[in-house]
């Protein structure tokens, strides 16, 4: 058995023993953690608390040394030898060093003199007076005291064994003359630390205990109600109408949440019942083998047929045309492969409906594929009542059109009428000079009406080619700039893709649009045409004026064949525009604010690589 087999058996398996488990570890690894922590600061406080017991000692020693040790001898010879001042000093400070160390037991207490070199007085000299006149190891911490002159603490074997030493440096006139000690046996520091651990871990033990009997009692309690509800989610699996008595508790709003689900559950079992039955399209669903396991009246009526006969039965077998009908949800069974919105004839008593299918797969909770559904949706009203439709609007255009050419010709064939009247009557050649060429004018209007109508009407065959906008703007700028009499503002993307596009309808368009800019404003106004690429889809191109604006209730009639607002305007400027930027693909759209001007907005799909000019 490997490792992680052998994790995974050790592991527990019931909820009450997986609550055990994890409750005692919820709580006993934080009464562990506060206890250790609890010890150590613990022990962090007590070295503490010797460490300023001993310096404090070692002051006072200090302040009682006075001026230095020479302040001890007792002035007999001027120049004691060494052995004598040690002698000396020893015996005057001794008394003192006794006093200080009976008052606190178990602390031993000392003089050093850096001149003599040698340990003076070490109390108590009962116990330690035999290490007088010593001096201290070339490697005691005592001679980095002297050195610095800056106190030190230190843990580890010395004079008296294993002790922690608090060094004092005795510094007289800026200079280091010796230091005191007071020191204390490590294993006294390591007794009061015991005490003290001894009663953390007593009452971490007896936390974690009392913990684990609550967490028994609390876990039985939540097992036998999770014992309940598994018991009941079982039977609600053959009987959804099986409800969970509630306990008490926050369990208890589970098993409440579990009922009035399983109540939902119900309902909408039945809703969905009713909604297939109810919707006009025809849902038919079949089983990982393709055999037909429900399908709505919708269905059995658009395919002609009863459930009671086909359920059970093959999907091939119920359709009429199998190679075009049952490709659908046969290939979305077989290959996993979904289709929305496949267009198909289905011939049913006589006639062919027009059908919409869509297929996908049936999975479970799992993601588990459990059989398709194909949705039905027949078309065949809809298309014919479109059909109609677009009948009705081709005529209402064709009779707008119609009426929008008789009122454009009608105008100059009564100013021609009109002439012709006066000159009948007149043999005055004078006359006839006079309104002869008001007449070629009108003509003039009938052709151009007439030649516009047929260009509109009639378009020529597209020369599509990869083109570079910017460069096309910049010749028709030019060109528009010369007639109409206007500036042009030009501001070209650097990184503007080409279009694939007929050039020439495409500057026809633009000069439409720049020609109706300038009409719109003042003789000084200028024209702002800029290009941009759109997220490398499309190719932006907007063309802006400041002049008088469209009024909002003329914005969804500017394309419209002969509307125009201006006096010598024929309408099919727009219209024209409009119809080249549809072949293309593109879109236009016009923003205008009365008064401030208008943009407007082409956009054209770029060329993204060399086949698609093949």
């Amino acid at each position: 058995m490997g490792v992680r087999e052998w994790l995974h058996a050790c592991l527990p398996k019931t909820l009450r023993t997986k609550l055990l488990v994890m409750s005692f570890v919820v709580v006993s690894l934080p009464i562990a953690t506060c206890g250790y922590l609890l010890e150590r600061e613990g022990r962090h406080a007590l070295l503490r608390e010797k460490q300023e017991k001993l310096f404090g000692i070692a002051r006072t020693l200090d302040g009682q040394l006075g001026t230095g040790f020479d302040q001890w001898l007792d002035g007999r010879d001027a120049a004691p030898d060494r052995a004598t001042a040690i002698r000396r000093i020893n015996a005057r400070l001794t008394p003192f060093t006794d006093v200080v160390a009976e008052a606190n037991p178990g602390v031993g207490v000392g003089y050093y003199s850096k001149a003599l070199n040698a340990i003076v007085t070490y109390g108590p000299s009962r116990l330690f007076g035999n290490t007088v006149g010593t001096p201290i190891p070339s490697d005691h911490p005592g001679w980095r005291v002297l050195e610095t002159g800056r106190m030190a603490l230190e843990t580890g074997p010395q004079v008296r064994g294993m002790i922690m030493n608090a060094m004092w440096p005795i510094v007289r006139d800026g200079t280091v003359i010796g230091y005191i000690w007071a020191n204390e046996l490590a294993d006294d520091v390591e007794r009061q630390a015991a005490v003290m651990d001894r009663a953390v871990l007593a009452v971490s033990a007896a936390g974690i205990l009392f913990g684990t009997v609550l967490i028994q009692g609390v876990s039985s309690r939540l097992s036998g109600d999770v014992k309940r509800i598994t018991s009941g989610l079982a039977r609600m699996r053959t009987d959804l109408r099986h409800t969970i008595r509630p306990p008490s508790g926050e369990i208890g709003a589970i098993a409440i949440e579990i009922n009035e689900m399983a109540q939902a559950l119900l309902d909408a079992r039945s809703l969905t019942e009713n909604i297939l039955h109810s919707i006009a399209d025809g849902v038919i669903a079949v089983d990982p083998g393709g055999v037909i396991t429900s399908i709505n009246p919708a269905a059995e009526q658009i395919v002609g047929v009863r459930a009671a006969g086909v359920i059970g039965r093959p999907y091939q077998a119920m359709i009429a045309d199998q190679e075009r009908s049952s490709s659908a949800l046969l290939d979305t069974l077989e290959t996993g492969q979904e289709h929305i919105g496949i267009a198909l004839e289905y011939p049913v008593n006589g006639q062919n409906l027009e059908l919409n299918v869509s297929s996908s797969l049936m999975r479970d909770s799992h993601g588990t594929p459990v059989g398709a559904v194909v949705v039905v949706k027949d078309l065949t009203e809809q298309s014919r009542l479109k059909t109609q439709i677009m009948r009705a609007d081709r005529l209402a255009a064709l009779g707008e059109l119609v009426a929008g050419v008789a009122h454009e010709i009608r105008n100059p064939l009564t100013s021609i009428r009109g002439f012709m009247q006066a000159l009948s009557a007149s043999d005055d050649v004078r006359e006839w000079q006079r309104y002869a060429p008001l007449v070629v004018r009108q003509v003039d209007s009938l052709n151009r009406i007439v030649t516009e109508l047929l260009e509109f009407g009639r378009p020529r065959p597209p020369s599509i080619r990869p083109v570079q906008l910017n460069d096309l703007l910049r010749e028709v700028s030019l060109l528009a700039g010369h007639k109409a009499g206007g500036r042009v503002v030009l501001e070209p993307a650097a990184d503007l893709p080409m279009v694939e596009a007929d050039g020439e309808a495409l500057k026809q368009a633009v000069l439409n649009l720049i020609i109706n800019a300038f009409q719109a404003q003042p003789a000084s106004g200028e024209v702002h045409i800029a290009t941009a690429a759109d997220s490398g889809r499309d190719a932006v191109i907007t063309v802006a004026d400041d002049g008088v604006g469209i009024p909002p209730e003329n914005i969804g009639k500017v394309f419209d064949p002969f509307f125009s607002t201006k006096a010598d305007g024929t309408g099919l400027g727009l219209a024209m525009v409009h119809r080249i930027i549809d072949a293309h693909n593109g879109t236009i759209t016009i923003a205008s604010t009365p008064g401030a001007g208008t943009v407007v907005t082409l956009r054209l799909p770029v060329l993204h690589n060399a086949t698609e000019l093949s």
